[in-house]
């Protein structure tokens, strides 16, 4: 069986698409749930750094912007040397659920990764989106 490429994760929060849009692609939004700090140049080509509890910084580059359906962006894993081109591919996709929204959350990339760091790297992000997606919807429930 070949590695798995792909984490997906799918949670329906109670904010509607525009409220969970804005939580996703602005530095406020992302710093409230994503990171302690964020900046977004939220246009295809524009970059985006996401400060993690402990001062690790990552650097983004946004590739898709379809408000308020579809925001997605590349990440440099922090594992690998700071000019390797390899990142994975996240995108988030936002679809109305009556009053709310249901959030999709994919992430590819992983197989390309060296084979000693794969499978941490994928565990590790595999918990973290079910985590911080929690932390999303309690984000916006308190909004």
């Amino acid at each position: 069986m070949a590695f798995p490429d792909r984490i997906e994760r799918s949670v329906t929060l109670t904010s509607a698409p525009r409220e969970v849009w804005q939580a996703l692609t602005t530095a406020e939004g992302l710093s409230a749930w994503f990171g302690e700090r964020a900046s977004i140049d939220l246009r295809p080509g524009g970059a985006a750094t996401i400060t993690f509890a402990g001062g690790m910084t990552v650097d983004m580059r946004v590739e898709r912007v379809e408000n308020p359906t579809v925001f997605a962006y590349t990440w440099r894993l922090p594992d690998l040397p700071e000019d390797d081109p390899r990142r994975t591919y996240v995108e988030f996709t936002l679809e109305p659920d009556g009053d709310g929204t249901l959030l999709r959350v994919v992430e590819t990339g992983f197989a390309q990764l060296p084979i000693d760091a794969r499978r941490e790297t994928y565990e590790s992000h595999r918990e973290g989106w079910a985590r911080q997606l929690a932390v999303l919807a309690e984000h916006l429930d308190g909004a």
